[in-house]
């Protein structure tokens, strides 16, 4: 570097540190006398009375000549007059090939403590989506490894899909099988607001050490602060972009957006925003797309998403599984009457599409699964007379057809946890099943 070059850097720096008092905590809520700073900046409060002890924080809007903070961390030991330090610079975090296999919190830093790897480089949590001029189209599949979904609603290599689901119907366990039998290069996955004992559980079950091995896992659990449950789905999707960015196509699950945009919900109320749709506050609804739309192609490689959706009562039609539904390239919709059946994966077929099956596989395989769904169709709408005896065989030709497939089709839909099979074995199977294969 050339001296009048290094001279000119030296100008550029700002070596002043910028300081303020801590003036009011409510709530959520620290409201600070300075220090000069911007929105989504990082800040230092100092906590007098324990040395050493240093609370992250992060601003989040100005009252009048206040600015208004939210801590990553519980607000204990915080005092009026507690010096506040302003760092210039948002959230930062490290990541790099050797980050893979570890569990690592919404800060980035070792869920269990330990020092982070070496040779890791520094990137910000909060980055704008590709270009949508420069996101190649979706144009080859990728495998996921679960039968129905790589051979009834094929997803493509960067595309972004909502699994739509109440409580305890599976979300966890296809996730997991996802993780572990996807043909993508390595897997992000994200626990945001989680119960601290699923993580474990999830890890050690779902996931297994096979998985482990090739995911990077982010959680944030749900006794954290909102502004935790926050970073932490921003934190995964940075770590999914820097790999991405090394020409790399990524698979990124997160569960659940749902918690994410109730975390911020929170932190909107906290800061005085109105409510609007069903309590939520307009930055959440401005929030989403910015999350959503950062995954997918670029000009170097492709993150695949899977995006978890919590509906309530199993409502499709709340506001924030309507609005990502609008946003994504697809959902998968797991149904709590197939799973009480027994029928795992829970997806319900008929209610659930792939935007982009029909441009990455062949005609062949497109006509293939149409007939499955036709004949699914036919008796899920006859089902009741077939039940009670009221349907006389030779009636109809193709209810016939569905009663005499029905079995097999049950039987093609469901997989077991551990149980691999790959995309082509997945289609040539749907083949054989409806007559159309060799």
């Amino acid at each position: 570097m050339k001296a009048a070059e290094l001279i000119n850097r030296l100008d550029e720096l700002d070596s002043y540190k910028r300081y303020g008092r801590v003036k009011q905590v409510v709530g959520l809520m620290i409201e600070s006398q300075g220090p000069e700073s911007s929105i989504g900046d990082l800040c230092l409060i100092h906590v007098r009375h324990r040395k050493n002890r240093v609370i992250q924080a992060e601003v989040v809007g100005f009252k009048g000549e206040n600015v208004i903070l939210m801590p990553y961390t519980s607000v204990n030991d915080i005092a009026p007059g507690s010096l506040v330090e302003a760092t210039m610079k948002p959230l930062e975090i490290k990541v790099g090939p050797a980050l893979i296999g570890n569990i690592v919190d919404a800060l980035g830093n070792t869920l269990d403590g330990s020092d982070l790897p070496k040779g890791l480089q520094t990137v910000p949590t909060e980055q704008s989506p590709p270009n949508p001029l420069k996101r190649p189209p979706i144009s080859e599949p990728i495998e996921v490894g679960v039968r129905m979904i790589d051979s009834l609603l094929t997803v493509g290599n960067g595309q972004r899909v909502g699994i739509f689901a109440g409580s305890g119907v599976g979300k966890s366990t296809l996730l997991g099988m996802i993780a572990r039998n996807t043909k993508a290069d390595l897997n992000v996955i994200a626990l945001i607001g989680e119960r601290g004992r699923e993580v474990r559980e999830f890890i050690e079950k779902d996931l297994g050490a096979e998985g482990l091995q090739r995911s990077v896992v982010v959680v944030a659990t749900s006794d954290q602060p909102a502004l935790m449950r926050i970073k932490g789905a921003l934190t995964a999707t940075a770590i999914a972009e820097y790999f991405r960015d090394k020409g790399l196509n990524v698979m990124l699950m997160m569960d659940s957006v749902t918690r994410f945009a109730m975390a911020q919900r929170e932190v909107g109320l906290a800061i005085g925003e109105p409510p609007t749709t069903k309590g939520y506050t307009p930055s959440v609804f401005a929030l989403l797309p910015k999350l959503l739309e950062r995954t997918g192609t670029n000009e170097l490689g492709s993150i695949t998403a899977f995006y978890t959706v919590l509906v309530d009562g199993d409502d499709m039609n709340e506001p924030i599984a309507d609005t990502v539904r609008g946003i994504l390239d697809g959902h998968f919709v797991l149904d709590r009457s197939l799973a009480n059946k027994g029928q795992y994966p829970a997806v319900n077929i008929l209610k659930s599409v792939s935007r982009v099956m029909n441009n990455i596989v062949d005609r062949e395989h497109v006509l293939a699964s149409e007939r499955l769904r036709e004949l699914l169709s036919t008796y899920y709408n006859a089902e009741d007379l077939i039940n009670i005896g009221a349907y006389k065989k030779g009636s109809s030709r193709e209810i016939d057809a569905s009663i005499q497939l029905y079995p097999q089709i049950i039987s093609f839909l469901k997989q077991a946890t551990h149980e691999k099979m790959s995309m082509k074995d997945s289609v040539n199977t749907l083949y054989q099943l409806i007559g159309r294969g060799e």
